[in-house]
């Protein structure tokens, strides 16, 4: 593989009274006006987030119960009977664990609130001072900044065949992170939590903490839907949707649990909070209360900078780069106060926008024009002097010669007579045809290799579906062929198919239960070294016997909240992991596609795909009659999406600027190049941006993406994506141009490496953490000035932050703790977050819920004609009506809700004569198994229509259906009550909830 630069070097909360561990309160929120304005700053300090573990108490069995009879408009909220019930994992896609109860007091004090327009420019004409919400007194730790760690570790990878280029990790064998966390970081549970890695010296906030709170648990059945567990002698509640517990205690005097127990406050004084709470995005407006239902929410999906791509239209488009804010802060002291992360998410091959085209440009004889210092490629910003003689760099401002068969004269206004010819000086983005020396042998052809685990879970489930060769020396592994196991598909299609159609019958009878995966990926790497390409991994079974053999660790509730709590996320064996360097160097990358209803230990396997620049794919509990069609798309669109092979990317900026940290699944061959084996349109990257000078002096910093691959047609090219962003002296403009999806992006993947080093409760802390700290600091604009000492303030840019950093908390790889997820299925889950574009990411966090019993019943103008729905409903149990039918989608799967009192002619027609009118029949079995298919009549059509362009909206991955009836436990949690961001559940404070307690601490010493 040819290096991007040939023969050059590149340069505080309070306690309830009823010692609730998670306040409740009322939320807040803001209009839809957004205004900035300077004001003078104040320095901070807040608690840390509640976010803790403890024992529990409580005497109530787990289970679900029906909502009373009478409710009003049919909304449904789970209660809880007297009967016990456990979850079991659901059959495909995310699996997740079972929460506490939804249910939670609605208070409605208010209108929502209406935008006033923009603020005053001086003092506002009259009073608008609310009275502020009161804050307890209480003892609070000492204050400790949050800081760099003082120490890294680094390890040498080998990539050409002698150490050399250092690999900046965490902790052995752990997911690597920019800035690792040394020593000086306590790790005790009364210790100050660190924030994410690359969190600047010197904050202008400190931290204090609270002490830590408790919450139930949940044990975790393996393996399906099962009976009810038996009671946990740790565990006074299990799998249930109940009433508030109360904790007690504090941690190391009883078994602890990672999460957030439901808020236990009095309504009381939730209406004093409440009432005395306003909210308004533009300061000085004036609101009279607040309607929950107010909140901001993103209904209308990613919500991206439309000013930003009109202010510099040569920009590469934002979907294959997004920076977290636009406004790039012309200071170090000025980014200091900028606490949501400089950085940028990158996709370098992301599907163009519809209507556009990256343009392919051969500069033939003449060459790839690009800066002989910094070696920039040529683009938009560039600019031309002397008659067209020279171009003037735009990232280093040296002043380059312009070769004689591309010299074009210069117009009156400086531009070059052949603009119109050059896609390169007019596009964002362009694709460049590589010259010979931008290789060092000559194009490899796309290789796939299938390594099938075949023992007897793997044939039972139905995972089996060209030449095959046994090896029976596990430890001196040989390959006396391996030419003659690669064939060339369009030769010996017949071959290939008719091996995969014995297959099956191969191993019907296998009854081995071993499987023997680190010697087949060494006999694999050995096959393909010589041409690189793609390893497809089928595996059923946890690796147990040779060399990469894992042992059944589990889940322990002993080390939650301990040290040693990450180790459970850390792989064990760091056989992988140097597999993984191996697999890298000679240019092949891993999949992971993992089938099994047992621990098969994802956090080891998973190493391989995130360090060769591949993919995890999981399938709990996989079962061929089930998953089939989920199996099969997305097989197929890992073989047929756009692949760059053989590739290598480096992200280039402006002098006085640089990228210090760099999060995703690759490779680091150097501080600063990704080596990435196989990139495709499905896999964004996340770095992280730093100040190099102490002020900057230009008016604008450049930024250019450049990756050099293979195509799979075998041609090398250079694709490039270059973007400008203004150069800002004032914080507020910074807050005006940031980009919510590209804030959260960063954060989920700093949130979920921290994870691997960390407690989960850290993890979820530092998410917590940076949101106050970014408010306050925006609130100190304006709070003076305006005396809105009892508003909720915040921009318009960033008015959905706090629902996503809650979805965040939420998430699968971070949400509870011991039992609230499994092991392999949060381990799966992260790998996935790691490498998800933006879009995909913001609908996986804060997912669609759809109302279509009247679209299907007749015509709606929220469809068009191609059957997309146009409206949204907020994630929250009231939003269910008992009479509809609702569809959920977050972009791995279909969750289709019934209604209790949806009109049986609907059922009839969309499930068949299997769905009975009688609620009391179908309550009486479980789980609700009746199958959709598409039936002869236009209101299943018509749904069919909708699922299917839902799919084809986001084919990345398969979302299998799961249909839920109203009261079905434990499915109806299971699959959708659990997954409602803005309830109380998942060990996480509802919505309203969450706002209250990020305004009580923003107000603290703001």
């Amino acid at each position: 593989m040819g290096m991007e630069s040939p023969n050059l070097p590149n340069q505080s909360f309070r306690p309830s009274s009823a010692a609730s561990p998670y306040l409740f309160s009322a939320p807040v929120a803001g209009s839809e006006a957004s205004v900035f304005r300077p004001a003078p700053q104040a320095p901070s300090q807040f608690p840390t987030p509640p976010y803790s573990s403890g024992p529990v108490v409580g005497s109530q069995g787990p289970a679900f119960r029906p909502p009373p009879p009478g409710r009003p408009n049919g909304l449904v909220r789970p209660t809880q009977p007297p009967v016990s019930s456990s979850y079991g994992p659901p059959v495909t896609g995310f699996r997740n664990p079972q929460m506490h109860s939804t249910n939670q007091a609605v208070l409605n004090t208010g209108q929502p609130v209406v935008p006033l327009g923009p603020p005053p420019t001086g003092t506002p004409a009259g009073p608008t001072t609310l009275a502020p919400v009161p804050i307890l007194s209480q003892p609070q730790p000492p204050s400790i900044p949050m800081r760099f760690p003082d120490s890294t570790k680094t390890e040498q990878i080998h990539t050409n065949g002698h150490p050399s280029q250092p690999f900046s990790v965490s902790r052995p064998n752990v997911q690597p992170s920019s800035a690792s966390m040394g020593p000086s970081y306590a790790t005790g549970r009364d210790a100050y939590r660190p924030s994410f890695p690359g969190e600047p010296n010197g904050q202008r906030n400190s931290v204090t903490q609270n002490p830590p709170m408790h919450t139930p648990s949940f044990s975790l059945q393996q393996g399906g839907y099962g009976p009810p567990a038996a009671a946990s002698p740790f565990l006074a509640q299990q799998r249930s949707y109940g009433p508030p517990v109360t904790s007690i205690g504090y941690p190391g005097t009883q078994m602890q649990h990672q999460g957030i127990a439901p808020p236990t406050a009095n309504a009381q004084g939730l209406a004093e909070d409440f009432s005395s709470l306003s909210l308004g995005s533009a300061p000085g407006s004036f609101d009279t209360g607040l309607d929950a239902e107010a909140l901001p929410r993103p209904l209308d999906g990613d919500v991206e900078l439309k000013s930003f791509a009109e202010m510099y239209p040569m920009n590469c488009s934002s979907t294959f780069l997004r920076l977290t804010t636009s406004g790039i802060p012309n200071s170090q002291s000025l980014a200091s106060r900028w606490h949501l992360s400089l950085g940028a998410v990158v996709c370098p091959l992301a599907e163009a926008p519809a209507g556009e085209e990256v343009p392919v440009v051969n500069f033939a004889t003449t060459g790839i024009i690009r800066c002989k210092r910094c070696r920039t490629y040529v683009n938009p910003h560039v600019t031309f002097t002397d008659n067209g003689r020279k171009w003037k760099c735009n990232m280093c401002c040296l002043l380059n010669d312009v070769q004689s068969d591309y010299f074009a004269h210069l117009d009156a206004s400086g531009r070059r007579v052949d603009l119109d010819q050059r896609p390169e000086l007019l596009k964002g983005s362009i694709e460049l045809i590589a010259p010979a020396e931008y290789m060092v042998r000559p194009p490899m052809p796309p290789l796939f290799l299938f390594l099938i685990d075949v023992s007897v879970s793997a044939a039972k489930s139905g995972v089996l579906e060209p030449q095959m060769m046994v090896i029976s020396d596990l430890d001196d592994v040989f390959v006396p062929l391996p030419d003659d196991l690669l064939v060339n598909l369009s030769e010996s299609r017949n071959v290939v198919e008719a091996f995969l159609d014995s297959l099956p019958s191969m191993f019907q009878d296998n009854m081995n239960v071993e499987s023997a995966f680190g010697p087949a990926l060494k006999a694999a790497f050995t096959v393909m070294s010589k041409l690189g390409g793609k390893v497809l991994v089928f595996q059923s079974t946890l690796p147990s016997l040779g060399v990469g053999r894992l042992r059944l660790r589990g889940d322990d509730i002993r080390v939650y909240g301990t040290d040693k709590e990450h180790l459970l996320r850390a792989p064990e064996d760091p056989f992988y992991k140097q597999m993984a360097a191996d697999f890298t160097k000679f240019q092949i990358s891993v999949n992971i596609y993992a089938f099994s209803d047992k621990y098969t230990d994802i956090a080891s396997l998973g190493t391989l795909a995130k360090y060769s620049g591949g993919q995890v794919y999981y399938y709990p509990s996989f079962q061929s009659s089930t998953h089939k069609h989920k199996l099969a798309h997305e097989l197929t669109r890992d073989l047929t999406r756009e692949t760059a092979w053989e590739a290598v990317m480096r992200i280039r900026c402006s002098k006085g600027v640089r990228f210090t940290s760099y999060h995703g699944n690759f490779m680091l061959r150097s501080t600063d190049l990704l080596a990435l084996p196989a990139v495709d349109c499905d896999k964004a990257y996340a770095a992280q941006l730093s100040l190099d000078e102490t002020l900057l002096t230009t008016q604008t910093v450049y930024i250019q993406v450049a990756l050099l691959y293979t195509s799979s047609s075998g041609e090398r090219r250079i694709r490039v994506h270059t973007a400008a962003a203004p150069v800002v002296t004032d914080l507020g403009e910074m807050y005006r141009l940031a980009d919510t999806g590209a804030i959260v992006s960063l954060f989920s993947r700093l949130a979920i490496e921290k994870s691997l080093s960390y407690k989960l409760e850290d993890a979820r802390s530092a998410v917590q953490i940076r949101i106050v700290k970014a408010l306050r600091e925006y609130r100190n604009l304006y709070a003076v000035q305006h005396r809105l000492s009892g508003r909720m303030i915040y921009p318009e840019s960033l008015k959905f932050l706090p629902l996503y950093g809650l979805a965040l908390c939420k998430s699968t790889p971070l949400r509870g703790g011991y039992g609230d997820v499994q092991l392999d299925e949060r381990y799966a889950a992260g790998f996935t977050m790691l490498a998800l574009p933006v879009k995909k990411l913001l609908k996986l966090l804060y997912p669609n819920l759809v109302r279509v019993d009247d679209l299907l019943v007749k015509s709606s103008p929220q469809t068009d004609e191609s059957g997309i729905i146009k409206t949204r409903v907020p994630l929250a149990v009231k939003s269910l009506d008992a009479r509809g039918l609702y569809i959920f989608d977050d972009g791995f799967r279909f969750v289709i809700w019934f209604g209790g009192s949806i009109s049986p002619d609907i059922g009839r027609k969309l499930l068949g004569e299997d769905f009975s009118g009688d609620y009391s029949k179908v309550a009486s079995f479980l789980p609700f198994m009746v199958s959709l298919s598409q039936r002869d009549n236009d209101m299943s059509i018509k749904l069919w229509k909708m699922l299917h362009k839902f799919r084809e909206s986001d084919p990345s991955y398969f979302q299998l259906c799961h249909l839920v009836r109203q009261n079905e436990q434990p499915r109806e949690g299971f699959f959708l009550l659990m997954n409602l961001v803005d309830d109380q559940n998942a060990g996480g404070s509802s919505y309203a909830n969450w706002i209250m307690q990020l305004h009580r601490q923003v107000q603290q010493n703001a």
